[in-house]
């Protein structure tokens, strides 16, 4: 399979996601973060956004969101996320593993996923992932694989203050087993929240590679005027 190329698609996918502003509803708001929703394209069930300001800088934002290592120390909804295969600087594959949701009603998952990290015109980077398949990996019989259609995050400086950012994402995952969708649907707003409030934590303590700028020294020089 050519993971790159997959990749690359898939962060162009989340950018066109961002442009698409028809048939959006709000399902839910809380602490100054916005969840709205859609039918998915990709399978039936939602395509969510969830909308965000986090007081750091977007290289640094980007950085945390993208780092595998140190996801695990803030994302409360991970009991793991391990990089399998690093294909480049910008592009690797990780295992994750969730925590049980609704209490309990909605056992562990595990994914397989591709992760790609690109920077645009504009100091905007785009964090993508989507689940492949990964021999290395196959499914076994202790948790249910899930699938992770095209998700992602917009990273971009805020207009107003540029120290901040605006962080945008979209999820639209697959749970698979013998779940109703009215249970997934109901609990899904509410864990994607807690999600931005945990990153907001966990940021603060974050500390980004000294003179890298963004997440290596290939993102780390200015943009080229056009």
């Amino acid at each position: 399979m050519d993971y790159k190329a997959l990749a690359q698609q898939t962060a162009q996918d989340i950018l066109s996601y961002s442009q698409d502003t028809s048939g959006w509803k709000v399902v839910k708001t809380s602490k100054k973060i916005t969840v709205s929703s859609k039918a998915s394209k990709k399978f039936h069930g939602n395509l969510y956004r969830v909308e965000g300001i986090i007081p750091e800088s977007t290289c640094k934002l980007s950085d945390f969101l993208y780092k595998p290592e140190n996801r695990i120390t803030w994302d409360k909804s991970l009991k793991v996320y391990k990089m399998v295969q690093k294909i480049d600087s910008d592009t690797f594959i990780c295992h994750s593993i969730t925590q049980s949701f609704a209490m309990g009603s909605i056992s562990p998952r595990d994914f397989i996923d591709l992760v790609y990290f690109k920077r645009y015109e504009g100091n905007v980077n785009v964090i993508s992932s989507k689940s492949v398949d990964f021999p290395a990996y196959p499914p076994s019989s202790n948790y249910i694989r899930g699938y992770n259609h095209t998700c992602g995050y917009i990273c971009s400086p805020l207009q107003e203050n540029p120290a901040h950012s605006k962080l945008v994402m979209f999820v639209q995952t697959e749970m698979r087993g013998k779940l109703s969708p009215s249970v997934i649907e109901a609990t899904m707003p509410s864990n994607l929240i807690s999600f931005i409030l945990n990153a907001k934590d966990g940021i603060k303590t974050y500390k980004a590679p000294v003179g890298r700028g963004c997440h290596h020294n290939g993102h780390s020089s200015l943009l080229k005027k056009k």
